[in-house]
């Protein structure tokens, strides 16, 4: 997968890309799908999203937005020397997120916020780096966005039980005082803004670029497959509340279709960046 620029009339958006990995037989990531369904879109589906052998790839990835006063990156993928229960994530210790960073020109340095849609595994990892056995802000200067309900989801399982994902990527940037905990109306200057998208987890948000329009939306887990666009009421397994979700999904999808707006997918491979269009009774995103 390749790291990409786009260019809007303020803003500039870039693709960085970690890992993209096989995920799980289709019939397993969406439970309501059925094999005739799935034969039905194969072809369109195959290779980037579907493989062969009927399993669906996932790309892992963080976009970087450019305001006219702000470097922000949206959801920081996997990170390295996490401990997960998933092979692809655990114990990484690749080179490859710091090189695409590199590659696009962005230093750690530069990030003024990292925006969390939700608090996953997969998309808080480089919040934090291990430098000398202590978990630390990847990023010096920013801050980071996380919202309340999300954070306060995080914060009871771990009082349950020891939850790793908060430990070594959330608890240590709000020790650190670099978290901002934000409720459904937050903005930031006039670029932007928070849109609640329940669902997937019950705190799920969605950031949405532009002076005056939302000329860039990135998704998070409101949608995971290009199939779920066609068939916006496919829900995830992982989803908290699938039901929620799909109505989410299909809110989400209506509202920017046809419209100028780009739409960053954080799980598709290709294209993950492009505008939503209208396909029969569902949607389909059109690369750039």
């Amino acid at each position: 997968m390749m790291n990409v620029r786009f260019d809007t009339s303020d803003l500039v958006v870039h693709r960085i890309v970690e890992l993209y990995a096989p995920f799980k037989p289709a019939l397993d990531a969406l439970p309501t799908l059925t094999l005739e369904l799935l034969d039905e879109n194969r072809a369109w589906l195959t290779p980037d999203s579907l493989d062969s052998g009927g399993v669906f790839w996932l790309c892992y990835q963080s976009f970087i937005v450019q305001t006219p006063h702000h470097t922000i990156l949206v959801d920081s993928c996997i990170g390295n020397h996490k401990t997960r229960p998933r092979a692809e994530y655990h114990q990484k210790s690749d080179d490859t997120y710091m090189r695409a960073l590199a590659a696009a020109g962005i230093s750690l340095e530069r990030i003024d916020f990292v925006m969390c849609t939700h608090l996953h595994s997969d998309h808080v990892g480089w919040n934090t780096r291990l430098l000398n056995g202590e978990w630390v802000p990847t990023f010096p200067n920013a801050r980071y966005i996380f919202s309340r309900g999300e954070l306060e989801a995080m914060q009871s399982a771990d009082a349950l039980a020891a939850n790793t994902v908060y430990r070594d990527s959330i608890l240590p940037i709000v020790q650190a005082d670099r978290a901002e905990i934000v409720e459904a109306d937050y903005a930031l200057g006039d670029h932007v803004r928070i849109l609640p998208t329940p669902g997937h987890t019950k705190g799920h948000v969605t950031f949405c670029f532009g002076k005056k329009a939302d000329d860039v939306v990135v998704t998070g887990d409101l949608i995971h497959l290009p199939l779920q666009m066609r068939y916006p009421e496919l829900s995830f397994a992982s989803d908290l509340n699938p039901e929620i979700a799909a109505m989410t999904r299909r809110k989400f999808l209506e509202r920017y279709c046809d419209t100028s707006t780009l739409c960053c997918c954080s799980h598709f491979s290709s294209p993950a960046v492009g505008h939503v269009k209208r396909w029969g009774d569902g949607y389909k995103l059109v690369k750039k």
